[in-house]
This record gives C-alpha cells, structure tokens and sequence, in this order.
C-alpha cells in the first residue's frame, strides 16, 4: 500500500516532466511596449507626419545560437514598425499632437537595430541586446536628427526562457518610445 502512495505521486511528475518537454516552442515574439510617457508636454494646434520604416536587413528579433546547429529565429507577430508608429502615435495625440499625412512638420524614425542574440551552450546562455531607433525631425525649416539607443546583456544557466526574453525587449523598446516622447529639443523643434 505504502509503494502505491509514493509512486503515483512520483508517476505524475515524470509525465509532467515529459509533457513540458514536448511543448513546442513560441514562433513569434509580442511586442507591446507599455509606455508610461508623462502627459506634462502638450502640443497646442501642432501637427506633424509620421513614419516609421524598418532599415534592419533581417526583420526577425530573436536569434537563438548553438554550437553545430543552424540557428533558431523569432520574428515579432505584427511587424515592428508598425508597433512603434501606433505606440507613439496614441502618446503624442494624447499630447495634443495631431498626427496627419500631409502637416508641415514631419517625424521619420528608422529602426536601425533591434535584435535579441541569445548564445545557447548546454547548461547556460547568454543574452545581448540592442536597440537603435534614428528620429529625424523636419519642421520645414530645419532638420534635427537623434539616435536612442538601449542595450543590455545577461546570463543564465540552463535555457534562455522566450517570455523572458520578450518582456525585456518590451521594457527596453519602452524606454526608448518614452526617451522619444519626453525628448525637450524634439517636442520644441516642432513647435
């Protein structure tokens, strides 16, 4: 009887094991930064364009390296440059910024890098990752250009964990957004 109590507690976490192991893994990545942009800054009768183009050669975000092993590549499931233009978008007419395709004032920003590297070896990782937006902003007189750039490593042992990976680029592509929006020389050069 005893034999019966302590296997079937053992039984189940072996099949629990071997279910976890055959999960498949994640195809894309969700970014959603959550940009907390203080709302201090207001914009009275402003417009500006905006447009956000990907200048990356590769449109994935995650790549996942291993000795011998072709490498395994994540892309975001809506692309990138669409979730900063809605994200900054929603921010800057919450500012009062009327964001319109044909206002004199225009705001162009480049993603130049944004790139999660992941170094898999057996029993650890390591993590890198950079992100590089370019804003340009014309006012029709004159052109001000800023780079923002956000980078970090880490280290872990065992497997880099997808979620993890994720919530940090979120966190650090919200950082950026909000460097953006909070920026003193862009929002008096639009004015």
């Amino acid at each position: 009887m005893k034999s019966k109590k302590i296997l079937l507690p053992v039984a189940s976490l072996i099949i629990t094991f071997l279910l976890t192991g055959c999960a498949s893994a994640p195809s894309h990545l969700i970014i959603a930064p959550e940009i907390t942009a203080p709302s201090i800054i207001q914009h009275t009768n402003q417009q500006a364009a905006l447009n956000v183009v990907d200048m990356r050669t590769a449109n994935h975000i995650v790549q996942i390296l291993r000795e011998g092993e072709a490498a395994t590549i994540l892309s975001a499931q809506e692309r990138l440059e669409k979730t900063i233009q809605n994200s900054l978008k929603k921010h800057w007419q919450q500012q009062g910024l009327s964001i319109q395709a044909s206002a004199v004032n225009s705001i162009n920003i480049a993603i130049e890098k944004a790139i999660i590297s992941v170094t898999q070896k057996t029993m650890s990782y390591q993590v890198q990752t950079e992100i590089v937006l370019k804003v340009a902003v014309n006012n029709s007189v004159q052109t001000l250009t800023s780079t923002f750039k956000n980078s970090g490593t880490s280290k872990g042992p065992f497997k880099a964990d997808i979620a993890v990976l994720e919530r940090n680029f979120n966190q650090r592509l919200a950082n950026l957004l909000q460097q953006i929006l909070t920026n003193e020389k862009i929002n008096l050069f639009l004015k």
